[in-house]
């Protein structure tokens, strides 16, 4: 039941006597939801046809034709179904992952656009996010052979040597990645980082030079040196097995 509906039951018990004056007070503040209350049924209906080709990428970072191929590319299903009940068809809840990672952007935000409640915002986008990497995280996570076959690692390694790089069998850049988290309430020695004065969570990734990420490892704890973090990541292992050009040369 939601807050609204709870709180109906609760007058309607209050009416017919069935609670008293000390039990609606205590009810009635224990059923009320932290979040505003918006009008959110005087919001347009979501339609991503009535949205302006502008206006999309502006928003979603995406043109609007691609969108509808983007959901069938990410095997999203037809309807996305949260714990609490509340269903999203799949091309309203890609445009809300997309709005939420367009930065800057915060929940409240995207009130007015899809006409829904910070929590079911945070909910869907959540589902959806979660099926995504669900799916398809082991394109990052694990040896991709379809970004880091012998033909593209030679082809990267070109690109690099000719801006300048003196290694001619360099295919990319590897770092690691600070992300800042907010203190947690135990155990926060783990996750703070001494370099950057954050706690954090620290991920490790290979930057290819046409923009893609050719392979990712975290989450780790923040205070993680980024030496043991490539040791623990198996990455050396993996160059040593699949890292080379198409004559056999080690990248």
């Amino acid at each position: 039941m939601s807050f609204r509906e709870t709180r109906e039951m609760l007058l309607l018990a209050y009416d017919s006597k069935i609670i008293s004056d000390e039990e609606f007070l205590v009810l009635w503040e224990s059923c009320r939801s932290k979040n505003p209350d918006f009008p959110y049924s005087s919001y347009a209906r979501f339609d991503l046809e009535n949205i302006h080709e502008t206006e999309c990428l502006a928003e979603f970072r995406v043109q609007k034709q691609d969108i509808p191929v983007l959901a069938n590319v990410l095997q999203l299903p037809m309807n996305i179904r949260c714990p609490q009940r509340t269903i999203c068809d799949r091309i309203k809840g890609l445009c809300m992952l997309l709005r939420r990672f367009s930065y800057p952007c915060r929940y409240s935000d995207m009130i007015s656009r899809f006409g829904r409640p910070v929590p079911e915002l945070c909910m869907i986008t959540n589902e959806v996010m979660d099926n995504i990497f669900n799916n398809h995280s082991h394109r990052i996570s694990q040896w991709n052979y379809n970004i880091l076959n012998p033909h593209l690692l030679q082809e990267y390694a070109d690109v690099i040597h000719a801006k300048g790089a003196p290694l001619e069998n360099c295919f990319g850049f590897i770092d690691g990645t600070v992300r800042p988290i907010a203190r947690p309430d135990q155990q926060q020695r783990i996750v703070y980082n001494g370099h950057k004065r954050v706690h954090s969570l620290k991920f490790q990734s290979i930057a290819l030079p046409n923009g893609l990420i050719g392979n990712m490892y975290g989450p780790v704890e923040g205070k993680k040196h980024d030496a043991s973090m490539l040791v623990d990541s198996n990455l050396l292992h993996e160059l040593e097995q699949n890292a080379f050009s198409p004559t056999g040369e080690p990248m």
